[in-house]
């Protein structure tokens, strides 16, 4: 699925009540909703900027793992990049 702009209907950031961390919604003109949690987004944006701003690579891969020493507030989740 590739997703331009012109099939957004919106988008919404936000922090929800009750929540400490920033959800991001994709509103699709067909209906379609998906969203994401902070963290996603968060290594969205780092693999975006890493290809983007890099002069040589072009290609990042991240793979999710289960963190076990992890830090306080942090999922046991994590997109590791590879």
């Amino acid at each position: 699925m590739i997703i331009s702009n012109e099939d957004v209907k919106e988008l919404i950031t936000e922090i929800p009540e009750g929540h400490k961390h920033i959800r991001t919604t994709i509103v699709l003109k067909d209906g379609m909703k998906m969203t994401f949690q902070e963290a996603t987004i968060a290594n969205l944006v780092r693999s975006y900027i890493g290809v983007k701003t890099h002069p040589v690579n072009v290609r990042t891969v991240m793979r999710c793992r289960m963190v076990k020493d992890k830090k306080e507030d942090y999922a046991e989740w994590q997109l590791i990049e590879e």
